[in-house]
């Protein structure tokens, strides 16, 4: 999986503001993390930063998924809203 904006981390972390490098490393050694919760959260992530800069949440969804061109419209929208939820 490619991310859709660089990581916050010189290691290739994308989940640094949440875990060490060290941690990510081992879970992701033993096949812990989810690469589709690890994209959703970065989706969301980005989401709430272009909403803090005062952009529309259209324009925001439909920049996210100029970055994830394979999403459609209603599943970045469902993404970003934490729709379907478990």
């Amino acid at each position: 999986m490619q991310p859709a904006m660089p990581y916050e981390s010189n290691e290739g972390n994308p989940l640094a503001g949440l875990i060490s490098d060290d941690v990510y490393a081992l879970l992701n050694e033993y096949n812990l993390l989810s690469e589709k919760a690890i994209r959703d959260y970065q989706i969301r992530r980005r989401f709430r930063l272009m909403r803090r800069q005062g952009i529309a949440a259209a324009d925001a969804i439909d920049k996210l998924r100029d970055e994830h061109p394979y999403l459609q419209y209603d599943t970045v929208r469902k993404i970003v809203y934490r729709l379907g939820k478990r």
